[in-house]
């Protein structure tokens, strides 16, 4: 067993899991003050593809050794995760939830409409390659593409009503 190996899955499970624990209360949070859910029907998709995604490079890279250059790309993008997360601050979730108010135009959605899908998409084929599975990163990085334009629609169709409202 690689100590490198399990450090790095034990980091991105105990991950998951905070985000998973902030989402839920942000989402009960947004809720209650009136908010709504959309794409709640593919949502057991996106978490069933993480799960399987950790799960993948759990059984074939608990043994790994770690590849230092890709290593670095994903701290680079983990800076970008705390960018994101405190810009949105108690508006992010890992669901859609759309509340009547503002949109988010400060960090890096000041230039980018879906920063936080940019990152997961390129995030979930780098932490394969960490561990240097490739197979991992090709399979779950095309699923996971197949996935965010789903869910784009559906948010973009979701948001259309305040966009409009931001150019007026």
């Amino acid at each position: 067993m690689s100590a490198g190996a399990l450090l790095f899955l034990g980091f991105l499970g105990l991950q998951r899991l905070a985000e998973l624990a902030l989402a839920r209360r942000n989402t009960a949070r947004l809720m209650a003050r009136g908010a709504v859910e959309h794409g709640a029907g593919h949502y057991p998709l996106i978490v069933a593809l993480h799960a399987g995604w950790l799960a993948a490079m759990a059984v074939m890279g608990h043994d790994a050794a770690l590849h230092f250059g890709w290593l670095g790309l994903f701290a680079l993008l983990q800076l970008l995760r705390v960018w994101i997360l405190a810009s949105l601050g108690p508006r992010w979730t890992t669901r859609i939830i759309v509340i009547d108010a503002p949109l988010v135009a400060t960090g890096p959605f000041r230039w980018l409409r879906h920063p936080n899908y940019l990152l997961v998409a390129v995030e979930i084929p780098v932490a394969p390659m960490v561990l240097g599975l490739w197979e991992v990163a090709l399979v779950f990085g095309l699923l996971n593409a197949a996935m965010l334009a789903w869910r784009i629609r559906v948010e973009a169709r979701a948001l259309a009503p305040y966009r409009s409202a931001t150019r007026a």
